[in-house]
């Protein structure tokens, strides 16, 4: 009698690892998506600060641009284009005295590499803020809901 696995039951073993590892990958993609969020989320709560920074020195958000929030295509700064330095750029997308809205655009290209994973790009992240309140409410389309 001999011991051991026949070639179906191997090849059943085979296919069974395949799809766990396909599934674990998927996972753990998405996981790195949402680490890679909290970037975003980071950067558009310092440009909240620096939004009620404007309004407490100027007595009103109106005029504010991107620029006031030291959101650009300059080095150093938050960027509002795609750069090697960051997944996402940035934009004051709306406003409102005394409301603020901020959103961050997750690059699909030109962004900081390794980008594996990334969405098909136009996915965002935004916060509005109303800055009499302090009420923050977050939104966007995307793996970071």
């Amino acid at each position: 009698m001999k011991r051991g696995f026949t070639l179906l039951e191997l090849i059943i073993v085979i296919i069974i690892i395949g799809i766990l590892a396909t599934l674990g990958f998927t996972q753990y993609a998405r996981l790195i998506e949402k680490a890679r969020g909290a970037e975003a989320r980071t950067i558009l709560g310092d440009l909240r600060k620096k939004a009620a920074g404007f309004r407490l020195e100027r007595g009103s958000l109106a005029g504010i641009a991107n620029d006031d929030l030291d959101v650009s295509a300059n080095v150093g700064d938050t960027p509002s284009v795609c750069a090697p330095s960051h997944y996402f750029s940035y934009t004051i997308s709306a406003t409102a005295d005394p409301s603020i809205t901020v959103q961050a655009t997750r690059c699909a290209g030109g962004g900081k590499t390794p980008n594996a994973g990334a969405p098909t790009g136009g996915q965002t992240i935004t916060l509005t803020t109303n800055l009499n309140s302090g009420v923050d409410t977050w939104g966007g389309t995307g793996p970071w809901d």
